[in-house]
């Protein structure tokens, strides 16, 4: 069964410039996402340094531009200190917050190094947690410090006399959750916040900050903790951070592929408690959304268990999602999301970047290997590029129990004036109907179709594995052309895909 799903277009219907930053990643110690993830002396592809070359190579092939470090739940109880000098003289501590041991052989010299090898901007956690200000302060000036003074300087004797320049900064993390270490009520986390941000901006008053917001919209706290925080530190801060997992529960894949539906309105309701809070203050500064954890969750078997009891292991092996083609087209759902809000959101998170809950998967001494998801956000970094366009659609509509009515059709459109190059990223969130599409491309003059691939497998279960890590991959679309001012496709159903046109020159 086939339906007829629209799109208009036109290149001075602009939201927003298309921001870098919105293809950031995340990196905390936890699971193996650190140690046999991004890092693992001895392996095979290893470097001096012991990082991962093959996982370096994948994390510039997905396109990121932005990871955050240490954590997540992990920066709460984390003294910085811990991971600097000499290896064989850091301590070895209990991590309380993933219940393992952490050897502390990685720390801030060595993700500044991974950073400059994966060519990505680095965005810091500090610990508002079990610490607080002047923790904060004598990391800025061990990372940014000019050499003269005594951080700067063991930075220096540390091998690394440059400053790392790091502009973002958050302050904490996820501090209204009760599992939170140091977990406090807004009216306390607001003035160690905005504490924390001035002693910061001492320092540099350029640094972007990013405040915490709540967990989740589905918290208690909801509301009420953005504006009270806001209230305290809202003119410190650069962005308020938002925080979103989806997966399908029970047989209920209807309201999972309508996950996108929810991620609109969390971002539009953050983005309204900034404006009210601005606008009671008399300020005109508009504090942006950093999403800075989101992804899709796959609820299937976990190859490991979170440890617990009196088992406190090194980069134990847990939530190591294996996503199959559903979770892809939701994710690339997602990302179509997050580009329509790209005049409100300045810079978001794919949580997390290895193993956990991640694009990329390793074995301990083994392979590599891209997992589903990491082909739309590869394939969506690495082309859109211009301007984000207000994307028009006329869909059929779907239904599902959490969401109601959706259409089928998600999609958003990309234009690099300069380059002449438009760019459609488009969902088929049917799970039955396939989608004639037409796209109203009229106001760009002559396009000619470059590009069209698409993910969509008969079996949406379909995974990679170390064994087939190809059997999810993009693959042409067929069928693609522009005729009357229109670009027509046929999108299957559960299939993201994307079509790149150039206009012709007069």
């Amino acid at each position: 069964m086939s339906s007829l799903a629209r799109i208009a277009l036109h290149p001075q219907f602009v939201i927003a410039p298309v921001r870098r930053r919105l293809f950031g990643a995340f990196v905390e110690h936890m699971g193996r996402c650190v140690y046999t993830g991004i890092v693992e002396p001895g392996h095979p592809r290893a470097d001096a340094q012991g990082l991962r070359e093959d996982v370096l190579e994948l994390v510039r092939e997905l396109g990121v531009s932005m990871v955050r470090y240490p954590g997540g739940n992990f920066v709460s109880g984390y003294r910085w200190e811990d991971g600097v000098g000499p290896v064989e003289q850091r301590p070895v501590r209990r991590d309380l917050a993933w219940h393992s041991t952490e050897p502390n052989t990685f720390g801030v010299d060595e993700f500044m190094a991974w950073c400059a090898a994966a060519q990505v901007e680095p965005m810091m956690a500090v610990n508002l947690g079990t610490r607080g200000v002047q923790a904060a302060a004598d990391l800025l000036e061990y990372c940014n410090g000019a050499p003269g003074t005594e951080l700067a300087d063991a930075r220096a004797r540390n091998g690394h006399p440059e400053p790392y320049d790091v502009r973002l900064w958050c302050l904490g993390n996820e501090m209204d959750g009760p599992w939170q270490l140091g977990h406090m009520p807004p009216e306390q986390y607001g003035m160690l916040a905005g504490a924390t941000a001035r002693a910061l901006h001492r320092a540099d008053p350029g640094l972007e900050l990013i405040a915490c917001g709540s967990s989740h919209w589905t918290m208690p706290t909801y509301g009420r903790w953005e504006q009270v925080v806001l209230e305290a530190c809202g003119d410190e801060v650069a962005m308020i951070s938002a925080h979103v997992y989806y997966q399908q529960r029970d047989a209920d894949a209807a309201s999972y592929l309508a996950s996108a539906d929810d991620l609109d309105g969390y971002l539009r309701a953050v983005a309204a408690v900034c404006d009210h809070v601005a606008a009671m203050q008399g300020s005109r500064e508009q504090v942006l959304i950093s999403l800075d954890e989101w992804n899709v969750v796959h609820p299937g078997p976990d190859p490991g268990e979170e440890p617990s009891g009196d088992d406190w292991p090194i980069a134990p092996r847990f939530a190591e999602s294996t996503y199959d083609v559903q979770d892809a087209v939701v994710l690339g759902s997602l990302l179509i999301t997050i580009l329509q809000h790209a005049d409100r959101v300045g810079a978001a998170c794919l949580a997390q970047l290895v193993n956990v809950l991640a694009p990329i998967r390793t074995t301990p001494g083994g392979p590599a290997w891209r997992q589903s998801i990491f082909h739309p956000f590869a394939l969506t970094s690495r082309h859109a590029h211009g301007t984000v366009l207000h994307t028009v659609v006329d869909s059929p509509m779907f239904t599902s129990a959490r969401h109601g009515e959706s259409t089928c059709l998600d999609a958003v459109a990309t234009w690099d004036d300069e380059e002449g190059l438009l760019t459609v990223f488009a969902v088929n969130r049917s799970a039955e109907e396939t989608l004639e599409l037409a796209v109203d491309v009229s106001a760009f003059g002559p396009l000619t179709v470059i590009e069209a691939l698409h993910l969509h497998e008969e079996d949406p279960r379909t995974v990679n594995s170390a064994e087939d890590p190809e059997a999810v991959t993009p693959r042409p679309l067929p069928g693609v052309h522009v005729e009357d001012g229109r670009i027509l496709a046929e999108l299957p159903p559960i299939c993201w895909a994307m079509l790149r046109l150039r206009a012709e020159q007069p």
